[in-house]
């Protein structure tokens, strides 16, 4: 017998839906974060702009302030998110799964369903833009414990052999959130005039997360709690797996480092780049949102074969290669983008490159991370380490490109940022043992 506290075997039946509720708040929240994403510059003429309105007549200098201010927003909502993993961590870990399931995507559906309905700046004044950082950082919190719980949920439930693919279907629903909101403003930028869109149009994909946030809850709220450890003698303890609070604060600090990359590179690919697309390589909007559907779509083809290939061959191969494919091909990559000679299937090719290759990372590092910590701190632990990276990395990447670029002139800076991002990483995710996927949870 090992010297861990094993899981036993659960039922399928009771893995499928703890699979499904799940992955059905990440993409409620993924949704959201991909809609603001999307219409990062619709947002920034409706409340960050004195002279708010279609977006046509503040100036090239006063957009891009107020899309920078749109950012900070942004921004602010991440470095509530380790607030969140702390709060609803601690719920998941003393309390249960399900109850901190419940509250989290309670919180986020009720924020993002306000947003839609929130005045701008042009009926309230400058009271606007605050109204909407509050309830920005209400989805940084519930963002925050969503993570934690989701995944600790998934890797508990997962079969033996599976915890890999299990993982991955978090980062799967988080692909598809992003794929649905792109979607969603693509079809409305389509649908309606620019003057319609910028008035009411862009209330529609905020709204809509109230009835995709009511069916998570139901399935949240049916949700059983993960099978209780089998219990083991305390003479068969093995005292190097246990873990104090330094242990487990310097596996937050490694966890950090081992997903910086993903952080990093998946938020400046797949939801920072419409709005540089548009604000810096001066793409129509349709084009900008055609991109990042096309990012995303290639993001998502890769996550579920990522963290099944990683259930065999290891998490450290996978992950390792696609922080090396982002450090080598992003500057290649954004260059065909830029390009006025590069044919439309260069350019369809490079965006759904870009995608996979922060597949090959987000879909081992959810069961990666769960791997790191025992289970009476799982939820709190690697809740922590991904709100802090994305708090970090992913949370200022549109503040600092934004500004970065508009200060330069420099419109290679996304790519900069990424590839820096995940080459830093490597020497964290070495640290990975080959037979990390192969050990049973703690």
């Amino acid at each position: 017998m090992t010297t861990t506290d094993l899981l036993p075997a659960p039922p399928r039946a009771a893995a499928r839906r703890a699979l499904l509720a799940g992955s059905a708040g990440n993409l409620v929240e993924w949704y959201e974060f991909g809609v603001y994403g999307c219409f990062a510059t619709v947002i920034a003429a409706n409340f960050f702009t004195p002279q708010a309105g279609t977006g046509t007549g503040a100036g090239v200098q006063g957009g891009a302030e107020a899309l920078v201010a749109t950012y900070a927003s942004f921004a602010l909502a991440f470095f509530f998110r380790p607030v969140g993993a702390l709060l609803f961590g601690r719920i998941g870990d003393r309390f249960g799964r399900r109850p901190a399931l419940v509250l989290v995507i309670g919180l986020m559906t009720l924020a993002t369903t306000l947003i839609g309905l929130l005045p701008t700046r042009a009926d309230i004044g400058a009271a606007a833009p605050w109204l909407l950082t509050f309830l920005r950082v209400l989805q940084g919190l519930s963002a925050g414990g969503e993570f934690g719980g989701a995944v600790s949920l998934m890797a508990e439930y997962a079969p033996p052999g599976r915890r890999g693919l299990h993982g991955a279907w978090q980062s799967f629903t988080v692909a598809l959130g992003l794929l649905a909101g792109a979607a969603t403003a693509a079809a409305l930028a389509t649908a309606l005039p620019a003057a319609a869109l910028y008035a009411w149009g862009w209330r529609i994909p905020f709204l809509l997360a109230l009835p995709l946030g009511a069916v998570a809850l139901w399935l949240r709220t049916a949700l059983e709690e993960p099978p209780a450890p089998a219990p083991v003698a305390a003479a068969v303890t093995d005292p190097a797996r246990t873990t104090g609070v330094r242990e487990q604060a310097r596996a937050v600090v490694l966890g950090i480092g081992r997903i910086m990359g993903w952080s990093a590179a998946g938020y400046t690919l797949l939801v920072v780049l419409p709005s540089h697309l548009q604000s810096a390589l001066g793409a129509s909007f349709r084009d900008a949102l055609l991109a990042a559907t096309l990012v995303n779509l290639g993001f998502a083809a890769s996550i579920l074969p990522a963290g099944l290939l990683s259930d065999r061959i290891g998490r450290r191969p996978v992950m390792l290669g696609g922080a090396l494919g982002v450090a080598v091909l992003a500057i290649p990559l954004l260059h065909v983008l830029q390009s006025p000679g590069a044919s439309t299937q260069a350019r369809i090719a490079a965006v759904l490159t870009a995608g996979a290759l922060v597949g090959l990372l987000a879909g081992p590092g959810p069961a990666m991370l769960a791997e790191m910590f025992p289970r009476r701190v799982r939820c709190t632990g690697l809740g922590l380490s991904y709100a802090l990276a994305n708090a970090v990395f992913s949370g200022c990447a549109g503040l600092l490109i934004t500004a970065l670029t508009a200060r330069t002139g420099n419109t290679a800076v996304p790519a900069h940022y990424a590839a820096a991002a995940c080459a830093l990483s490597v020497p964290a995710l070495l640290t990975l043992r080959g037979n990390d996927h192969r050990e049973p949870l703690r």
